[in-house]
Parts: structure tokens; sequence; C-alpha cells
């Protein structure tokens, strides 16, 4: 039997909201200086209030996985927490464990303080960061962004059980997303391409295998089809993290490495 839950920290429960709320005002001022309407920013917000990182724990766990980095491995835009990159790999992998301490809004140097506050008895056989995107929206410093993916990559590393594989799933090209309008997509779009060239480089450093999710306009299926985007038209919907599993398996070797978990 799987048992699924929400995701639980260190912290007293009381600060929880609290927490969150501040979360939720400092991204909406990022977000509403980057450019994007009332509308959009308004239906953002209560997409991340609404959000819940899937985990699940089978009595007996063939591999055990973390999932760390932004809203995107949270699952935000997801209509419930089973549509997420992290539950869709669970109902097709039943004794798959999951740790998932994705946080909405976070960057990458978030990113070490959510492995360090996960625990595996002999470390986890996949660590997945989905992050990126608010690194692109506030505008991170290159040399700030690169040491905290150097810092990132290093403690997924060391997280890792004999055998194990880090993959890292940056967020695509964000300016295409409708959130945004000209000019400021396509100074959202400059600086991913700035994230996405750190990202590869560090990667190449400590090992960690790569998920393009960046394509040009004409290529984009978030373009393409606007259903795959959430009401937001910042998140991937339902369908959105679907392209988002289909891809990160699709350029790693993953589905070989979770078959144990699949019956």
């Amino acid at each position: 039997m799987v048992q699924t839950s929400r995701m639980h920290t260190s912290q007293p429960s009381s600060w929880r909201p609290a927490g969150k709320f501040i979360l939720l005002i400092g991204t909406a001022a990022a977000l509403l200086t980057a450019g994007c309407t009332v509308l959009r920013l308004g239906e953002a917000r209560s997409l991340m209030r609404a959000s819940e990182p899937y985990q699940q724990q089978p009595q007996q766990a063939a591999l055990r996985m973390l999932v760390v980095g932004d809203s995107t491995g949270v699952g935000t835009g997801a209509s419930h927490p089973g549509g997420s990159v992290a539950g869709l790999l669970g109902a097709a992998y039943p004794q798959l464990a999951i740790d998932n301490r994705a946080r909405d809004g976070a960057k990458f140097e978030a990113v070490p303080g959510q492995i360090e506050a996960a625990s595996a008895a002999g470390g986890y056989d996949i660590i997945l960061i989905s992050a990126g995107g608010n690194d692109v929206i506030r505008g991170t410093d290159e040399d700030v962004l690169a040491r905290a993916l150097d810092q990132s990559f290093a403690r997924a590393k060391t997280r890792l059980a004999p055998g194990g594989q880090v993959v890292v799933q940056a967020a695509g090209m964000v300016g295409n997303s409708p959130f945004f309008v000209s000019p400021v997509s396509n100074l959202m779009n400059s600086r991913a391409v700035k994230m996405h060239t750190a990202v590869r480089a560090a990667a190449t450093r400590h090992g960690v295998r790569v998920v393009n999710m960046a394509r040009e306009k004409e290529a984009d299926p978030f373009v393409q089809n606007p259903d795959l985007n959430a009401s937001d038209g910042l998140h991937p919907s339902d369908a959105g993290y679907r392209v988002w599993r289909d891809e990160l398996l699709a350029q790693t070797d993953l589905a070989a490495r979770l078959a144990p978990a699949a019956r």
C-alpha cells in the first residue's frame, strides 16, 4: 500500500502560514515588477496557495527519490498533487518512495537547504532538481547563480545512494509564457538563455544529467498548445506536467532506473 501525505518541515506548524504569506507577497512583488497583468498575478497567487507537493511512502520501497526546487517541483498549476511530475511518477512506479522538499518561489540558492533537510537511510537513488524560473524572473546575478548551482549539485551528490543519479530539469524559455508581454517577455528569455547556459556548465562540472526544456517560440509546445498552461499562464497545467514528465523520461535513463519500482 502507498501512503501519500503533505510535506513536513522542521519548522513549528504555526510558522508555516506566515512563511507562505511572506513568500506569496515577495513573489507577487517580483512578478508585478516583471510586467505581468494583475489578473494573471491573482491567478498565480491562487495556484500557489492551493499547491501541495506530492509525496508517497510505500511500505516496501524498491527505490527512493528526492524532489527539490521551486513550484514546478511542487506541481503548482496541476489540478491535484497527483497531476505533478512527482505524482505522475508515483502513479507509474508505486514502489518508488518520494520525498518532496520543493517550495513555491524558491531559487537555486534554496536548493542546498532543501536537500539538507531531507534524509533517507542509505541515500536517494534519484534526486530531481526542478528550478530556475524564479532566478529568471528575479534576475539572479550570474555569479550568484553559478555558486548556487555548484552548491546544489555538490550537495545532491553527497545524498545519493551508490549508483544514484542527480537530474536537473530547469524551467524553459520563461518569456514564452503568456504570463509576460513584450518587451518584458524578451528580457525574460534573455535571462533564461543565461540561466540555461549556467545550468549546463555546472552540470558538466558535477556530472549531473540535464533535461532541456528550452525551446524557441515557434517550437515551444507551451506556445503552440495553450492548454498546456495553467490558468495563470505561467505554470504548467495537468497536461503541461505530462509534457515535463515525458521529457524527463525521454532525455534520461530514468525509465530503466525506475523499472524495479513499477511492481
